[in-house]
């Protein structure tokens, strides 16, 4: 009662909210070790979080999404004719493309742990809609009576409640599989160190490049002089405007400079290690954020294919294994209906390798022509020989290897 008297008492008008966010701030806490404010929010403000966020959300965004179904003897067949091939591939809903849904999504995912839409369904249980919510308006619990997972979602102050099946929700890292660990809030002293780091380095520019000094005065100076003083440097010494303006001082006062820790070399490194640190909390490559001092023209390629396997891959998973749970109902699921993104294009390698590797599978008759096109995104030949697979250098159709060998009566 006491923290809930406090809380509305500070204004008249107290919205829910208000009540809300003031009461995650007392759960999680705020400031650390840095005195910086460190949230999910907050820390987007800074470069290095918000470049790395923007490349897995960007990244996940622009992949190709589709649906599929498995064939009865192998193999598989895109169901564009699906209802949540539409959803996935083009239109979620009617205010945001796939793109824009899936980089709000992972952007929630990266950020806090977890990422949450509302589902509607039409009467056979099929959906029709993905609308997103932001993390910080749902919250999910196990009721008590029936052991399962609901969750409590906040609209304009208006707290409704939604059973698990009309919840898109994917869980980042975590112990209990419900709620997923925030990075942020896991890393908090990092990215407070960042923070407090850059904002000095603002502070530094917004005082004209001058991080402060001393006045010296072989006397006492008087209530008015200290006031007037004070005001004088106020004026004249604070602001990229009066950047190596010179002082003019007065009675015998001197100024010593307190040291720039710019010209300190481990100054740059904290910066630097700073940097990296956030890049790993993310698994994010440094060259993608635009630290390209350990990258060359060789590594980089491969670092490429190491982003997309261990870090796009974790939330490409996460993504695809909830889909194929909340978007199709059980029938759909055992006639073989599923969703995947299509990373083919990202893990192709320089074109040399590609094509040398492309080659052998088709001299080994375990490409044909038509499915070597589609990887070059190329149409399929318009005749029909692109079908056939063939087997050794001399283009011997698969099916007619017997008939074509030497030796027989």
């Amino acid at each position: 009662m006491g923290i809930l008297t406090n809380l509305v008492s500070r204004k008249g008008e107290y919205s829910f909210d208000d009540f809300t966010n003031d009461i995650r701030k007392r759960l999680y806490g705020g400031k650390n070790a840095t005195g910086v404010d460190v949230n999910e929010d907050t820390a987007l403000r800074f470069i290095t979080v918000f470049s790395c966020v923007r490349v897995l959300a960007e990244g996940v965004g622009s992949l190709p999404l589709f649906v599929y179904k498995k064939r009865r003897g192998g193999g598989k067949d895109k169901a564009d004719d699906h209802p949540v091939y539409n959803l996935l591939h083009d239109l979620p809903n009617d205010e945001m493309t796939s793109q824009s849904w899936r980089e709000a999504m992972i952007g929630h995912l990266a950020t806090s742990g977890n990422c949450y839409s509302i589902l509607t369904r039409n009467q056979r249980g099929q959906v029709q809609d993905i609308y997103p919510v932001s993390w910080m308006d749902c919250r999910p619990e196990r009721n008590k009576y029936t052991s399962k997972i609901e969750y409590h979602i906040n609209d304009r102050g208006k707290s409704e409640v939604f059973p698990a099946e009309r919840v898109f929700h994917t869980p980042g890292f975590g112990f209990d599989g419900i709620q997923g660990y925030s990075p942020i809030r896991m890393a908090t002293e990092a990215v407070g160190i960042g923070m407090a780091s850059s904002e000095f380095t603002a502070h530094f520019y917004k005082n004209g490049m001058n991080i402060g000094g001393v006045l010296e005065h072989p006397q006492a100076l008087s209530d008015a002089a200290y006031a007037r003083l004070q005001e004088w440097v106020n004026e004249k010494g604070v602001g990229l405007g009066n950047s190596w303006k010179p002082f003019i001082l007065e009675e015998g006062m001197k100024f010593a400079r307190i040291p720039m820790p710019f010209v300190d070399a481990q100054f740059i490194e904290t910066r630097k290690l700073n940097r990296d640190e956030i890049c790993g909390l993310f698994r994010v490559p440094p060259h993608m954020v635009a630290n390209l001092e350990r990258s060359t023209n060789n590594n980089i390629e491969h670092q490429g294919i190491e982003f997309v396997m261990h870090t796009l891959m974790p939330y490409l998973t996460r993504i695809e294994q909830t889909a194929n749970w909340k978007l199709f109902t059980e029938a759909e699921r055992e006639a073989g209906y599923y969703v995947k993104f299509n990373v083919d294009g990202l893990l192709r390698g320089d074109y040399k390798s590609r094509q040398e590797g492309l080659a052998i599978q088709r001299q080994n008759g375990a490409l044909n022509a038509d499915e070597w096109r589609e990887i070059e995104d190329r149409n399929p030949i318009e005749n029909g020989t692109g079908k056939l697979y063939y087997v050794n250098s001399a283009a011997i159709p698969l099916g007619t290897t017997d008939q074509t060998s030497g030796g027989g009566e």
